[in-house]
Order: C-alpha cells, then sequence, then structure tokens
C-alpha cells in the first residue's frame, strides 16, 4: 500500500501482516509499504522440513524480494523478523539503508533455557496431534489474550481475536511450532559486530519477552546502532502503539536516506 520509496515489513514468529494494521497505513503516506506472511503463517503455505529455520526463512524472504524486484530502502522487523532481515543483510541479499528492529528477538537465550526451550518445542512439532490441540484451544478467547498480556502487551479486543482466528488455525500452528524447533541465533550473534548497515533498535520498557536491556546489550555490539526505549509498551509496541512507532521510523529514514 502507499506511494514512495519502498519500505519492506516481517513479522514475528507466530504473527501474520495482521500486526502491521496500524503502522503500516501511517507508513504509507510516505513509502510504499511491502508486508507478506512469513512460509507457513497465515495465508502463505510452505512452512516444512528445513524451511523454518532462519536461514531458511530468510532465503524465502530475499527470493521474494528478488522475484519483485524490490528495492527496499528501509526494513523493518518486529522480534524474529527482525533476526530474518538482518541475516538477509548479513548475507547481501538486501541491502537497505538502515534495518529498524521492533523489539527484535536476535539473541540467543542464556543459560538451561537456550536448550530447553528449542527442544521443547520440537517435542511438540514432532507430534502431529499438538498443533490440532493447540488450535482449539485458541477457542478460549481469555486464554489467547492471557497469552498476550504475558508479553507485556495489552491489544484491543479486535486485536486479541485477530491472534485467536491465527491460532485456531492447526497449520499456522504447526509452522509457528517448526520455527521455534529449527531457529538458531548463535550465527547471526556472532557476526552482528559486522554489520554494516545502520541499526535502529526500538525497544518497550514492558516487554517481557524479550528484555529490552537486550536492545542495549546488542547496540554495544553493532557500531554506529541507536536505541529508542518506549515507555509504557511491551512485545508487540507497534501494535499498541504504532503512531509513536512510525514516528521513530520516519526520523530513522529521513537520518540515513540524508
Amino acid at each position: 500500500m502507499g506511494e514512495g520509496p519502498e519500505i519492506l515489513l516481517i513479522h514475528g514468529t507466530g504473527a501474520s501482516t495482521h500486526s502491521w494494521r496500524g503502522l503500516a497505513p501511517i507508513l504509507a503516506n510516505h513509502f510504499t509499504v511491502i508486508a507478506p506472511d512469513l512460509p507457513g503463517h497465515a495465508f502463505t503455505d510452505g512452512a516444512r522440513g528445513k524451511r523454518s529455520s532462519l536461514p531458511a526463512m530468510a532465503a524465502a524472504v530475499a527470493a521474494l524480494v528478488e522475484a519483485l524486484a524490490l528495492r527496499p530502502v528501509i526494513v523493518v522487523g518486529h522480534s524474529a523478523g527482525a533476526a530474518i532481515l538482518i541475516r538477509c543483510c548479513q548475507e547481501k541479499a538486501l541491502v537497505p539503508d538502515g534495518i529498524v528492529s521492533v523489539n527484535g528477538a536476535l539473541m540467543p537465550f542464556r543459560g538451561a533455557a537456550g536448550f530447553i526451550f528449542p527442544a521443547l518445542a520440537k517435542l511438540m512439532f514432532l507430534n502431529p496431534l499438538t498443533p490440532r490441540l493447540m488450535a482449539r484451544s485458541a477457542g478460549n478467547i481469555d486464554r489467547v489474550a492471557r497469552l498476550i498480556r504475558d508479553t507485556g502487551s495489552d491489544l484491543d479486543p479486535t486485536g486479541v481475536e485477530l491472534y485467536a482466528r491465527l491460532f485456531r488455525n492447526p497449520e499456522h500452528v504447526a509452522a509457528t511450532l517448526g520455527m521455534m524447533a529449527q531457529w538458531d541465533l548463535r550465527p547471526l550473534a556472532r557476526e552482528l559486530s559486522e554489520l554494516d548497515v545502520p541499526l535502529m533498535l526500538i525497544a518497550g520498557d514492558n516487554d517481557r519477552a524479550v528484555a529490552p536491556e537486550e536492545a542495549e546489550r546488542i547496540s554495544r555490539r553493532v557500531a554506529g546502532s541507536r536505541v529508542e526505549r518506549i515507555a509504557g509498551l511491551g512485545h508487540l509496541a507497534h501494535e499498541e502503539d504504532p503512531a509513536a512507532v512510525a514516528t521513530i521510523v520516519a526520523r530513522f529514514a529521513d537520518t540515513v536516506g540524508g
């Protein structure tokens, strides 16, 4: 949607393009906005086998950009979407003027969690009954709302219902579990210091999924990167206050594009 320089938006694990419903129309006042669903998520097929890994997701995004002959000047990724975009830039599959990470999940879990969480997701992914059981549980809207609140965000009823609609889809749930099971951020983290694209790190102070302090850690590793912390917002900051996020993105685009 929109007209102007191209901007590419990549959602995070378990989400879809619906998560940009507030931000995209604002950005469309100044940019041509492109926002796909990741493989296996929502309305996109094709996340089976090893195609849910970070390299595979990055390759899929790069292939889409090439097929559509896009040249995004700014790329914006939420959570795991930020990791996908950085991987694309590390491999020179994307060469934007700047990257915006919104509560980016860019560092491996510390300690035992780094082993337990992926192993648990893999066990759930390998059980063919799990996606259907989880999809069935999404019929309880209060359970979905509680899951969202656990990330530190408070969405309106429409936002909650849109996530519930996704979670009721067993194929979407299977793709989400597959992505979690195959996710490995260690190679990306090792090469962060070599990133040569300007990086803006937006962090919600209430984020319970990715600690806002992670943005500060990453900023110390990536030369020239910047951190913008937003008070009162959680992991889904771009859905809670899209205008605030749009302002940061536009200001950053003006800076790196000048």
